[in-house]
């Protein structure tokens, strides 16, 4: 899939912009705080209804606007396909050829997008909802019931929450049914997150060990806070660790255990990677954007858009070819950058923009 067309209204600093893009490479230039990285944001807001960079929906309405407005033209192996999402203080409504979609599990993984940002980076040393974060998102592009699952598991992981904090005295029954819902959505997450990582895990394998000129084996390990030795038994382990746990979320006044708590942990030749380099941290992270373009690939049939906003500069020559290898792959790619003399190897068909003051001009 590419996006052929762009249309935007009062996102951050453009009032008005409309772009037409190449099916290849697309690359934004100019100096830093120009608007180049608010059109990577608005491709990525097209495509998943939120922002990469903030999770206040007020930053991205330009300043004393109401709404904003975010319209594209994407172009699959069968048809062309509007999309659009519009944005006000009462909420998103999103369509698809022209038809709002009642859910956003009905929307999302209509555009399917991976974005390799300097936050990336921060994957392994971040806190764990950066992981968790991480997975969701390239989760629930390829498989919307994930969004609707852990949609549900957050409605009852609130409802418990906010009954832990509002009664000193805690009807017991009431809390066991709101632990069931909980049960029953939580195991529904954490066995979608398993498979996935386990289809990733296997891809990722392969891009490292060619990164690294074959010295690591990369391994990835859910790290769940529900202790279970095997996934039959996973709801009856998720039940005996609320009920271990409640004597401190009645103590804490919240839930202490389940998929909002659980981690990821990388591992390179069975050492955690919390101790490695940063450079191994770095080709982890490539090779983890790689592993999620052949995953969503071999799941849509279709190829992600890829987003590469201001890490070329991140990463010295070998993984920069490893990644621009990527991008000759038919597969459409937008860079941001300050300067185009660190970008080696560029395929031919490029379709660059300069941008000045939130003022797009064509080479």
């Amino acid at each position: 899939m590419w996006l052929k067309e762009l249309e935007i209204k009062n996102f951050r600093n453009y009032e008005t912009a409309k772009i037409d893009f190449s099916p290849a490479l697309n690359i934004f230039l100019g100096q830093n705080a120009q608007g180049k990285t608010n059109i990577l944001e608005a491709i990525y807001f097209l495509a998943l209804t939120r922002s990469h960079r903030t999770r206040s929906d007020k930053d991205l309405i330009q300043f004393s606007k109401e709404t904003l407005q975010v319209s594209g033209l994407v172009v699959k192996s069968t048809s062309s396909i509007p999309v659009d999402i519009e944005l006000t203080s009462k909420g998103r409504t999103s369509k698809i050829n022209h038809l709002k979609q009642g859910k956003l599990s009905d929307y999302i993984g209509t555009v399917n997008v991976v974005l390799f940002a300097p936050e990336d980076l921060q994957l392994v040393k971040g806190a764990p909802s950066l992981r968790r974060k991480f997975i969701d998102i390239e989760l629930g592009q390829i498989k919307p019931i994930y969004l609707s699952d852990l949609s549900h598991y957050n409605h009852f992981l609130k409802q418990r929450n906010a009954y832990l904090k509002a009664n000193d005295r805690i009807d017991e029954a009431f809390l066991s049914v709101l632990d069931e819902q909980l049960i029953d959505y939580g195991c529904r997450v954490i066995k979608q997150r398993l498979d996935f990582l386990e289809k990733l895990e296997q891809l990722a394998q392969e891009k490292h060990w060619d990164i690294s000129q074959n010295t690591e084996k990369l391994t990835l390990k859910y790290l769940s806070t529900v202790p279970f030795e095997d996934l039959n038994d996973l709801e009856a382990s998720f039940r005996s660790a609320l009920e271990k746990s409640r004597k401190r979320d009645l103590f804490k006044k919240n839930t202490g255990l389940g998929p909002h708590r659980d981690d990821l942990g990388f591992f390179i030749n069975q050492m955690d990677l919390n101790f490695g380099s940063q450079g191994q941290q770095r080709s982890l992270v490539l090779s983890l954007k790689l592993a999620e373009i052949k995953l969503i690939e071999s799941i849509t049939k279709e190829s992600p858009i890829l987003l590469l906003d201001d890490v070329m500069s991140e990463l010295d020559n070998r993984r920069q070819l490893k990644l621009l290898e990527t991008i000759t792959d038919n597969i459409q790619t937008f860079i941001t950058t300050t300067s185009l003399e660190h970008l080696k190897n560029l395929p031919k068909n490029i379709s660059i923009f300069n941008i000045k003051q939130g003022v797009i001009n064509k080479d």
